[in-house]
């Protein structure tokens, strides 16, 4: 069984943060769940839980309205259509783009926690 998210994870997971309250802002991945059919939470004790899947739907999603700039209805019709499902090695496909900038954060990530482990044995000397 695949690991489940809740809604305020996903969230802080995708950033959608309110920068003045830090509250998570819950009723965007709702009202994405409302219009794209593909992401459907499962709800347990009228919670809703995102797969890994889902949240890999959802990054895709933010992605494509935030970076990119497309509209709700330009990214239904692509998810609908299933364009560039198999267009991953093109250079120019939109989902070339997208895995290029998830691996882009993740090596940011990565090299941040190789400079923490590195200055974590050194003295502050002043």
């Amino acid at each position: 069984m695949s690991k489940l998210y809740n809604i305020s994870e996903v969230s802080k997971i995708l950033n959608l943060i309110n920068p003045d309250t830090e509250k998570p802002q819950n009723y965007i991945l709702r009202y994405w769940e409302k219009e794209f059919k593909i992401v459907k939470a499962k709800k347990i004790n009228n919670r809703r839980y995102y797969t890994s899947k889902q949240l890999e739907i959802l990054k895709m999603i933010k992605f494509l309205l935030k970076n990119k700039g497309l509209t709700i209805l330009g990214v239904k019709n692509l998810i609908d259509s299933d364009v560039n499902k198999l267009d991953d090695y093109n250079n120019h496909s939109l989902k070339a783009d997208y895995y290029k900038n998830n691996l882009k954060l993740k090596s940011k990530k990565l090299l941040n926690k190789i400079k923490q482990i590195k200055n974590y044995g050194k003295k502050i000397s002043s």
